[in-house]
């Protein structure tokens, strides 16, 4: 099998991967999607690739900075400490594990919610608070999620350019 063909295959199980990153916040997708599209153009090492490379880039990096300012604007107005979402990380994280499929959701929730009651000592605010951060990151994540899937099909294009003018 060619080696280009071979690293195209891969490159592009890695950016499926980085893709689904983004939903599932414990891989690092923008990052995969770039680094994925950087082996890529070093091993077609054409313009294409290069050009690819470059847009795709924009794209996942857009994509990551949007979804960290959208979430990070909307918890510093609403007053949210950083902690009440690291922690709501590190419970979804384990929750993944004790409740299959949506345990990170929950887990999350669950987290956030219970870090900001032991914050604000109050559960309607608990729970108003704790929805603004599950908002927030919620359209954090959409906006990332195109941005990715944007440079996913900025590749696919790139592959079959590249491939159809060999």
């Amino acid at each position: 099998m060619d080696l280009q063909l071979l690293m195209t295959v891969v490159c592009g199980a890695l950016i499926a991967v980085g893709i689904a990153g983004v939903v599932v916040p414990v891989l690092p997708g923008s990052i995969l999607i770039i680094v994925s599209m950087l082996v890529w153009a070093l091993t077609v090492g054409s313009a294409t690739g290069w050009t690819v490379f470059t847009i795709g880039t924009v794209l996942a990096g857009a994509g990551l900075a949007a979804g960290l300012v959208l979430t990070g604007r909307t918890l510093r107005q609403r007053r949210i400490p950083g902690r009440s979402v690291t922690i709501g990380v590190l419970t979804g994280i384990a929750g993944m594990f004790v409740i299959p499929v949506v345990g990170l959701f929950v887990g999350f929730a669950l987290g956030l919610f219970l870090s900001e009651f032991a914050r604000q000592r109050n559960a309607r605010e608990a729970v108003t608070s704790s929805l603004h951060a599950l908002k927030a990151t919620g359209f954090g994540i959409l906006a990332e999620l195109a941005l990715a899937c944007l440079a996913g099909a900025t590749w696919v294009v790139g592959v079959w350019i590249h491939f159809a003018g060999q």
